[in-house]
């Protein structure tokens, strides 16, 4: 239990390489969500007043570039990898998992 809790524990690459590979297909799996509402993003537009609402235009641009977010981020990433940037390749695996809750809050303010 001690050794769980130990903050300064070091993870080997072998690791850190497996878990770059289950965020990559953890991006593979959303892209076809992302592609679903990259096809239905015109729809926030149907609410009385949304062709003038930032906030809907912001939601849009967001569902739009989500889907793009999950194919470049995980390519980026390996590229970063191969070139010893590990906290760069990491930055970069997080980008769909923070486009996608900005999008998710985003929504959430769009009157439908």
């Amino acid at each position: 239990m001690a050794k769980a809790l130990k903050t300064n524990a070091v993870i080997d690459r072998r690791t850190r390489l497996a878990l770059l590979v289950v965020a990559t297909g953890l991006c593979a799996g959303l892209m076809p969500l992302g592609a679903i509402g990259a096809l239905f993003s015109p729809l926030i537009f149907d609410g009385r007043g949304n062709l003038f609402n930032p906030l809907a235009w912001l939601g849009f641009l967001l569902m739009i570039g989500f889907w793009i977010v999950c194919i470049v981020a995980p390519f980026v990433a390996w590229i970063y990898w191969r070139r010893e940037k590990e906290t760069q390749a990491w930055a970069l695996m997080s980008a769909p998992l923070i486009w996608g809750i900005a999008t998710i809050v985003v929504l959430q303010f769009v009157p439908g």
